[in-house]
């Protein structure tokens, strides 16, 4: 369903487990950067009425997500950590496609979403199956959830805003090339990407 080229080494769950601390922390920033996202698109593009619309509960949701994280810490006598440079999204950000139109930057931007939400599901789902502690697959499996309508929702806009032949083709490229992002980085699990 996601169409991710790579899936993500099943040893990252075995690391994430012993890391516990710092994946909740890398997860709860993600979070807030996701609503961060969804605010900015909402500031620089107000006449997109209909996305507005669409993110607009998506940033209080995101916010609640990270809220939950934090909850998750502190049940677990665990600090929330310094947040740390995601060298992923990073990477993905080096593929956007500078210039443009206003609508063609549009595009790009929701195709990156699209794909972070995309692999933070893939990611949730591993933890949701293969993490040991019941109750933290439970509180996986409804982010895995989330996430899937999350990404689901960026691809429909993107063909909303631009030709859908060609955002299918500009995602495929993306497609292509965060394959080769998950081949260079390193295996952490410390980190959701």
């Amino acid at each position: 369903m996601l169409g991710l080229k790579l899936p993500t080494d099943p040893r990252w769950v075995n690391l994430a487990e012993k890391s516990l601390e710092d994946i909740l922390t890398d997860h709860a920033y993600c979070e807030q950067k996701a609503a961060t996202s969804c605010i900015s698109l909402i500031q620089q593009y107000p006449e997109k009425i209909e996305m507005v619309h669409a993110l607009a509960p998506i940033v209080t949701e995101e916010w609640g997500h990270f809220r939950q994280v934090l909850r998750e810490l502190e049940k677990r006598a665990l600090k929330l950590g310094r947040q740390r440079k995601d060298e992923y999204v990073n990477a993905l950000l080096k593929f956007q496609k500078k210039g443009g139109s206003r609508e063609e930057q549009l595009v790009e931007r929701l195709l990156v979403c699209a794909l972070i939400e995309a692999r933070s599901c893939e990611r949730f789902r591993l933890l949701s199956l293969h993490i040991a502690e019941d109750e933290l697959k439970d509180f996986y499996h409804k982010f895995m959830v989330s996430e899937a309508g999350h990404y689901r929702l960026f691809i429909d806009l993107a063909k909303k805003y631009g030709d859908p032949e060609a955002v299918k083709k500009r995602w495929q490229e993306y497609l292509d090339y965060e394959k080769g992002i998950m081949e260079d980085l390193e295996l952490r699990g410390d980190r959701m990407h």
